[in-house]
C-alpha cells in the first residue's frame, strides 16, 4: 500500500507538468494564429541548417519562396475594396485618372514569381546584364522609391532590393495586396503615364505594366494571383 502511495505521489508532479506544457503550447498557439510575424520569428529553422542553403545565393535578390506566415491580412471583399478606394482616392488627387490600355497582342518576356533570378529581373529591365551582380537585398529600398514606382497603398512588402551605381540605378520590390490584378495595374499605369513615361499593357506571359520614357527609365509591373487569395506584385524601377 505504501509503495502504491509513493508512486501516485510521484505521478502528480509530472501530470502537473504536463498540463502546464499543455497549457503554455495552447497559449503559445493563440498568439501565433494573430501575429503571424512572431509565427515566422518563433519556427523558421535554424540558418544553419544546410536545407536552407537556396534561402540566400550570394547576393541574388530573389533567393526563397515567400514564407508561410505571410500574409498578415485576409483576403477578403471588403479588403479588396478598401485597396482599391485608397488607391484611387491617392490618384484623384492628381485629377483624371488615365485610362488602363487595352493589353497588347505580343508576349512580353517571362513571367517572374518568387523563385525569378536576378538575371531575369534584370532582362525585364532592359538593363546591362552585370546588374544582376549588382543587387543586394534589402528592406531600406522600398523606403527610397520615386512617385513613379511607388508602392499601391495598403500593399506589404515581402521582399525589396536594388543597386546605385552609375549604370545601376535599380530598384526591385516584391509585395502583396488585397487589390484586385486591374486595379493594381491602373494604380502603376497612372503613375507612370504621370511621369511622363509610354505605358503599356500586356496579358501574358502574366498582367504586365510595361512603361519607358527618356534616358532608359523604366517601370516594369508584373501582377499575379497566388494560391491564398492576395495580388503579387513584381515592381521593377531603373532610374533614367
Amino acid at each position: 500500500m505504501r509503495c502504491l502511495a509513493l508512486t501516485l505521489l510521484l505521478l502528480i508532479p509530472a501530470v502537473a507538468a504536463c498540463t502546464d506544457r499543455e497549457a503554455q503550447a495552447a497559449q503559445d498557439a493563440a498568439m501565433m494564429a494573430q501575429d503571424p510575424v512572431v509565427a515566422r520569428a518563433l519556427n523558421d529553422p535554424l540558418m544553419t541548417d544546410p536545407d536552407l542553403a537556396s534561402r540566400n545565393e550570394a547576393n541574388a535578390l530573389i533567393g526563397f519562396a515567400d514564407s508561410s506566415a505571410l500574409p498578415t491580412f485576409a483576403a477578403t471583399t471588403s479588403a479588396a475594396q478598401a485597396a482599391r478606394e485608397a488607391g484611387r482616392l491617392e490618384l484623384l488627387e492628381g485629377g483624371a485618372i488615365p485610362d488602363l490600355p487595352l493589353p497588347g497582342t505580343d508576349a512580353r518576356g517571362k513571367a517572374l514569381g518568387p523563385m525569378a533570378s536576378p538575371a531575369d529581373l534584370i532582362a525585364a529591365l532592359g538593363a546591362p546584364a552585370s546588374c544582376a551582380r549588382q543587387l543586394d537585398q534589402n528592406f531600406t529600398y522600398a523606403a527610397d522609391l520615386p512617385p513613379v514606382a511607388s508602392i499601391m497603398p495598403h500593399g506589404m512588402v515581402l521582399q525589396a532590393g536594388g543597386a546605385d551605381t552609375q549604370i545601376c540605378g535599380i530598384r526591385i520590390v516584391r509585395y502583396q495586396t488585397a487589390a484586385a490584378i486591374e486595379d493594381v495595374l491602373e494604380y502603376h499605369n497612372a503613375q507612370a503615364v504621370r511621369a511622363g513615361l509610354r505605358s503599356l499593357r500586356y496579358k501574358t506571359p502574366e498582367d504586365i505594366i510595361a512603361a519607358s520614357g527618356a534616358r532608359d527609365e523604366t517601370l516594369v509591373v508584373h501582377a499575379r494571383k497566388p494560391a491564398k487569395g492576395l495580388t503579387s506584385v513584381d515592381l521593377l524601377y531603373r532610374a533614367p
